[in-house]
């Protein structure tokens, strides 16, 4: 599948004071992006939570390059580098048109019924980078 690309339009909510994209609204970019990529694979939020199941951020680096602005057109690329047994390593960038205004280092770990957990094989094996 190589990187999902999902693409989100910059609201006045999203901004400050300022008019440029506020820092925390772009972690709401990349979550929508990480679901979107999930579901892309076929895995829906609503029926890991069903069975008990999340993933839940366990570490995330961020570099920020530029502002977005209010009414930007951004795309979120979303890419597995790494599936683990417990865990998924995401790449993500934020890009408006060519230039990269984020990127995005994000380490997922797999919880069942709130606790760590090994991921079922099936889970993996679609989150792999080369599925």
């Amino acid at each position: 599948m190589g990187a999902y690309l999902w693409q989100v339009r910059v609201y006045y909510e999203d901004t400050d004071f300022s008019g440029l994209v506020y820092h925390a609204s772009y972690l709401r970019f990349l979550e929508r992006g990480r679901t979107e990529f999930l579901r892309a694979k076929g895995v829906t939020q609503a029926k890991l939570f069903e069975d008990g199941s999340a993933f839940v951020v366990r570490r995330m680096q961020l570099d920020y390059r530029a502002p977005a602005k209010m009414d930007d057109v951004l795309t979120v690329e979303t890419r597995p580098l790494e599936t683990k047994g417990a865990s998924l390593v995401l790449a993500q960038r934020i890009l408006r048109n060519e230039d990269c205004l984020l990127e995005a280092e994000v380490t997922v770990a797999f919880v069942k019924d709130g606790h760590a957990a090994r991921m079922p094989e099936h889970l993996r094996a679609l989150l792999r980078d080369d599925s």
